[in-house]
């Protein structure tokens, strides 16, 4: 049975995309507190109806919401401090001794990961003294799909000093029954405490998703395609991926060389078992996809071409220069996730890489697919991501967190691209570029149009989230305190309106 293609597409609207991490707050990265409350007000001030997040998973090495330890669990850095300190489980005096890092525009991760969790523990003990509330105990019971198994995951890598789990001791690593049943008995109180700062961090999400539906926000999440080798995910699932019972992958992910790097960009996630996938009517998938749908109104599901061609690169290689296109599962994975969505959007992220399986895929699934504004100006009158080319069924973006910010890419070293984005979009001068971006996109016939707060803000290279090429000193960027101003929040407002993208107020 072929796909119905034609969903119906978005009201016309505009939102913003930021980090939750960007946030500004007191805790050294962004949370779930006061600041996020705040940004949902300026949103509505702003006539905006949708804000957009990067993954809400644990991050790891690098630091990446791309390579999480658990597709379904959420950031320990993200549980807000402050709510802890209201609940009683930390003092303002203890909350005001940690050192969270000393720059309020920008994340220091080494500093977090030496004070945050100190913090939290604490918290747990003094969580713990008051006695299991049932909440709590319920939490556990409705998340046992993946709770149990994530717990214990972190819970054993602090045993065994961090290390990834193929480094583990045989037993364990393979998951024999006998040697997960010890380490669960062993480490209760550890995975007990894991527990206690996801049970905190959904109970904070979900005041923010009351919020955001009283104010008419949607938000929109961002769903990694694959997951990271080093997870959870991947421990207790290793028979849903290419790889043997100890965890080594016969081929990982990545993409061909692109805009972005001349190597391509090897990713090193591993890649899924499809057959097996299938043989479980895609389960895993189905349960992501109910998941994702419980915490956000529309998912952007990252490199969605995946799904039609995945890129595979042997294992051990240096670069993905080697990799080659195999089949993905199409139109089986689409039933799959719309079968468990409900009535959550997807955004397909169709970047890269042009292939027919992809745009004809795209085609029967009625998603959106993604225009970035950045990439419009090569030269070629038949660019799709010239505003003017858009069609309505397109969520438009003036960059994604993987692109330099418009003030950042447009100038000197860019003369050319620069030259024509300027003539296209009636702006005065590359310092004028952001404004007139913001604004052609806003009259485009897209029906959502999704702008970086950087870009909003007109800021250069400094605020970059990611460069997809370099391993370090990404995902750090964070908005100041009052830099969204209420001036700002007006002159949107007026841009909302004059271009038909006011929600409409029920």
């Amino acid at each position: 049975m072929e796909l119905q293609s034609g969903e119906p597409s978005a009201p016309r609207c505009a939102g913003v995309l930021l980090p939750v991490g960007s946030l500004p707050s007191r805790g050294g990265i962004g949370s779930l507190g006061a600041a996020a409350f705040e940004f949902l007000d300026f949103l509505k001030a702003a006539g905006q109806a949708c804000w957009q997040v990067l993954p809400l998973g644990p991050t790891g090495c690098g630091d990446s919401p791309y390579q999480p330890f658990s597709v379904f669990a959420g950031n320990p850095y993200f549980v807000d401090p402050e709510a802890l300190a209201r609940g009683g489980l930390i003092s303002q005096r203890e909350l005001s001794a940690f050192n969270f890092g000393d720059d309020p525009g920008w994340i220091d991760y080494a500093k977090l990961w030496e004070s945050r969790y100190a913090l939290l523990r604490s918290a747990f003990d003094a969580f713990r003294g008051g006695g299991e509330t049932e909440e709590f105990a319920r939490f556990c019971r409705d998340n046992a799909f993946w709770l149990r198994d994530y717990s214990l995951f972190m819970a054993l890598k602090g045993f065994f000093g961090n290390r990834e789990w193929r480094l583990w001791p045989r037993p364990i690593r393979r998951r024999e029954p006998r040697a997960v049943a010890e380490y669960s008995e062993k480490l209760k109180s550890e995975t007990d405490f894991w527990n206690f700062v996801q049970f905190q961090f959904f109970r904070q999400w979900g005041e923010i998703r009351r919020r955001a539906g009283k104010l008419g926000i949607r938000i929109i999440g961002d769903m990694p395609i694959y997951a990271a080798l080093d997870s959870a995910d991947a421990w207790a699932g290793r028979e849903l991926f290419q790889m043997d019972g100890d965890g080594n992958p016969s081929a990982v992910a990545g993409v061909p060389p692109d805009f972005f790097s001349e190597t391509g960009q090897l990713w090193g996630n591993p890649l899924y078992d499809w057959d097996a996938m299938e043989q479980t009517g895609f389960g895993w998938w189905k349960k992501r996809a109910a998941f994702a749908a419980g915490l956000f109104d529309a998912v952007r599901i990252d490199h969605f071409i995946g799904f039609a061609r995945y890129f595979s690169v042997p294992a051990g290689a240096e670069t993905a220069a080697s990799g080659t296109y195999r089949d993905g599962p199409g139109e089986k994975i689409i039933r799959a996730v719309d079968s468990a969505r409900g009535d959550c959007r997807i955004i397909a992220e169709d970047l890269g890489v042009s292939l027919p399986q992809v745009k004809e895929l795209l085609r029967k699934s009625g998603y959106p697919g993604m225009r970035v504004l950045e990439f419009a100006f090569d030269g070629s009158p038949e660019n799709e991501h010239l505003p003017h080319l858009y069609g309505h069924n397109v969520v438009a973006y003036s960059g994604t967190h993987d692109n330099d910010t418009l003030a950042g890419y447009f100038g000197p070293k860019r003369r050319e691209e620069t030259r024509r984005a300027m003539k296209y979009l009636g702006a005065a001068s590359p310092a004028d570029i952001p404004r007139a971006a913001v604004c052609r996109l806003y009259e485009s016939a897209a029906d959502t149009v999704i702008v970086q707060a950087q870009d909003l803000l007109g800021l250069g290279s400094a605020a970059r989230m990611n460069f997809p090429s370099r391993a370090d000193g990404n995902w750090c960027w964070r908005l100041l305190p009052g830099q969204l101003t209420p001036d700002l929040a007006e002159s949107l407002a007026g841009l909302a309106r004059r271009c038909g993208r006011l929600p409409k107020r029920g």
